[in-house]
């Protein structure tokens, strides 16, 4: 059973108990939820990094802490009630504030879209073991907009999407929009603009994508999971996003494929580095995934890829965590060591046939295959970590 109630300041933690049983552990289960999550109308305030705070699990069982992409929370939350045993508290707190967090030490694991850059693996080496980047899966951005009598489908290409969210554009019945769109009646209604307002790995491929395709949003905004944007209105979270734009006729705003699904909005098809108009979906989001080139760290980046069938704006995730989980301090300890390789594991097996029913595409084979080698790698005090 999913619960929906308040903890302290993180008005936009997810807290998933579920269980994934430790050795000799009972096998109860229980799932909590305190978020605006994907069916969220809500747009919450801002918050920091998470709080050193945890519910209370079930007697018998095991807890692991995480906390990080909103992007990913929708998926975190799937595998968590495919679990029996093991309590999970996800805080769905934004990339950012996930990287800080198992900086700190305040979480098992952090999780974050856009890959480390050298001076976050740096800050988390810093706890005594080295960082690791698994990617996770893929999923698509959307750009979802409010715009009563105009079907899903718009036709949107880099440049014009920069123009919109530099400000430039500012009604729907804009030339820039009505040349790639022919026979589509547009509205004088005028753009809203709704990003996000925390640090967002959302945000990070969105912008990238922008600045990769237009060199004007490159000089004036630039890339990042927080970027200096100049109009707009900003929401917390995906689902701060999505609530927005639902409630703002004329809005436009980048949110995560099921963020998009559970609002029933209408979503522009982009068009690719190849050329084409592609739609966010299963299909186009896994696309983008093929002849990705790995990097010894495994920071992949799907951002427009190459590839014909590929829509252009999809995103990689990652679970974030020391080599060592026990030399680095992991707030759990051992068990908790443990219980995290327990649940990349499931997420990086069972839990890849499962993304298709939240619409997030599973991992190439290549990459699952090092995904997995980094898992098995995890260690405690130097030794392997085993069940």
């Amino acid at each position: 059973m999913i619960k929906n109630k308040t903890v302290g300041a993180l008005a936009g933690a997810v807290l998933l108990a579920l269980g994934l049983a430790a050795c000799g552990s009972s096998s109860s289960s229980t799932t909590s939820s305190s978020s605006t999550t994907p069916g969220s109308s809500t747009t919450p305030g801002s918050s920091s990094a998470p709080a050193k705070t945890a519910t209370t699990p079930p007697s018998g069982s095991g807890t692991i802490s995480g906390a990080g992409s909103t992007f990913a929370a929708p998926v975190y939350e799937q595998w968590a009630s495919a679990q029996s045993g093991l309590t999970v508290n996800y805080q769905s707190v934004g990339s950012g504030a996930g990287i800080t967090a198992i900086e700190s030490k305040i979480v098992d694991f952090g999780a974050s879209d856009p890959p480390l850059k050298p001076a976050d693996e740096a800050a988390i080496a810093k706890n005594g073991s080295p960082a690791v980047q698994i990617p996770m899966f893929l999923g698509a951005i959307t750009v979802s907009y409010n715009l009563p009598g105009v079907k899903t489908g718009l036709k949107l290409d880099g440049k014009t999407l920069g123009d919109i969210f530099l400000g430039k554009i500012k009604t729907w019945d804009d030339a820039e929009i009505k040349a790639l769109n022919p026979g589509v009646t547009l509205p004088s209604t005028s753009i809203t603009i709704i990003h996000r307002s925390d640090s967002s790995g959302t945000t990070s491929g969105f912008t990238s994508f922008l600045a990769e395709v237009d060199p004007e949003f490159k000089a004036k905004v630039g890339e990042g999971k927080e970027v200096p944007w100049p109009t707009g209105t900003g929401g917390k979270g995906n689902a701060g996003v999505a609530g927005a734009v639902q409630q703002t006729v004329g809005a436009v705003g980048y949110v995560e494929q099921a963020y998009a699904l559970t609002h029933n909005f209408t979503v522009a098809s982009v068009k690719n580095k190849a050329g084409k108009f592609v739609a966010p979906t299963l299909a186009s989001t896994s696309a983008s995934g093929e002849g990705v080139k790995v990097p010894a760290n495994l920071g992949i980046k799907v951002i427009n890829s190459p590839a014909a069938a590929a829509y252009p704006i999809t995103s990689q995730t990652f679970v974030i965590v020391n080599k060592d989980l026990c030399k680095a301090g992991t707030p759990g300890g051992e068990e908790a060591a443990k219980d995290v390789v327990k649940f990349l594991t499931y997420g990086l097996g069972e839990g890849q046939k499962v993304l298709s029913q939240a619409d997030y595409a599973q991992l190439p084979a290549t990459i699952l295959a090092k995904s997995k080698k980094a898992a098995s790698g995890l260690e405690c005090n130097g030794a392997p970590i085993t069940g």
